[in-house]
């Protein structure tokens, strides 16, 4: 059995403090045992934000828009997570994604089940 108070060496730092910053600019990105991004920690927009997710959806109530938060452009995607790309479906990310400028990107696991299933049905019409 595993020793869980062992660090896991992703999480080791390979740089002095001085130079950490420099030479590994991202560190953890993408990585699940990093820290919360800055966008999960302050807040997401959300579909009622965004005009062109909120006309696409507009058989939609506001409260359900809501609900659904939409990723900010150029946003580190937590590695093995599920998204769902509004315009090309659903996909698990990889550790050097990130949210294209053009992609409206909705985060699995910040959505109920329900919502989940109405957008990918919505997705797909």
């Amino acid at each position: 059995m595993p020793n869980r108070t062992e660090p896991k060496p992703q999480s080791e730092q390979k740089h002095p403090d001085e130079w950490e910053r420099d030479l590994n600019p991202d560190r953890l990105a993408g990585q699940n045992i990093g820290a919360p991004s800055e966008t999960r920690q302050r807040g997401l927009r959300t579909a009622y934000d965004v005009k062109s997710v909120h006309r696409a959806l507009r058989d939609w109530r506001d409260d359900d828009l809501k609900q659904v938060p939409i990723v900010e452009p150029g946003t580190r995607l937590q590695q093995g997570a599920t998204y769902l790309d509004l315009e090309r479906g659903a996909f698990t990310a990889t550790a050097e994604m990130s949210v294209r400028p053009e992609q409206t990107v909705v985060p699995k696991d910040d959505v109920h089940y329900d919502t989940w299933n109405r957008l990918v049905a919505a997705q797909k019409r």
